[in-house]
């Protein structure tokens, strides 16, 4: 059966997830996730690619991005997972791959489900093991790496307001429901946003985005 193609279009933001094969570690101590944040800041510099919050826990990856081109993207994980990869590797004496298949990725609307997306990446800062880039945005620290979402500058006027709105919607959590949808997104490699978002995507692009019904189509 043919892969699902993902859907990339360059100038938007879009989720990204990479798991370790067999949900197996792929960072195991601070020094792993010191390099592995230096090489993807590399690899998304080098490939012209716009961070907008990563999160690393100890068997995956999120990434919030804004790739150029559709593919962009691509060049960005080759390019951090080859680094990465044969350093992980030589650091621990094994060889093969790290990852569990090719990355996922979908396109995500501007504004708040952008933001929703951004907090599922920031999320995995809270796990056991994991880093991310809440600190930047609850204030704690500067990431020179990250570009701050329009949606995430409308959450107050001042940068107060805005890490303490956003550290607000962190201890919230995700919606179950909004969960399931950012899942079915990233598995099909289609849009995340809303039903006239998505409808305008396929109008303009041409390509059909929404699944669709099962079975044969009813007889007239």
């Amino acid at each position: 059966m043919a892969r699902q193609r993902r859907f990339v279009l360059g100038g938007h933001p879009h989720l990204i997830e990479q798991q370790g094969h067999n949900g197996a570690p792929i960072a195991l101590d601070d020094d792993d996730r010191r390099q592995w944040l230096g090489m993807l800041r590399d690899a998304a510099a080098s490939s012209r690619v716009i961070l907008h919050a990563w999160g690393l826990a100890p068997a995956g990856f999120r990434l919030l991005a804004t790739p150029p081109t559709a593919d962009a993207l691509s060049r960005m994980i080759q390019t951090l997972g080859r680094r990465y990869v044969g350093a992980f590797n030589a650091k621990r004496g094994r060889r093969g791959t790290l990852w569990d298949g090719r990355f996922r990725a979908c396109l995500v609307e501007e504004g708040e489900w952008a933001l929703t997306a951004m907090c599922h990446v920031d999320g995995l800062g809270s796990s056991e093991g994991g880093a991310s880039s809440l600190l930047h945005h609850a204030g704690d620290m500067i990431d020179p790496a990250i570009i701050d979402l329009p949606a995430y500058w409308a959450l107050g006027n001042t940068p107060f307001d805005r890490h303490a709105a956003y550290r607000r919607r962190i201890d919230a959590g995700v919606d179950e429901p909004v969960r399931q949808a950012i899942v079915r997104a990233l598995r099909a490699g289609r849009p995340l946003g809303s039903a006239s978002f998505i409808a305008a995507l396929q109008r303009d692009t041409g390509t059909t985005l929404v699944p669709r019904p099962r079975g044969r189509p009813p007889k007239r």
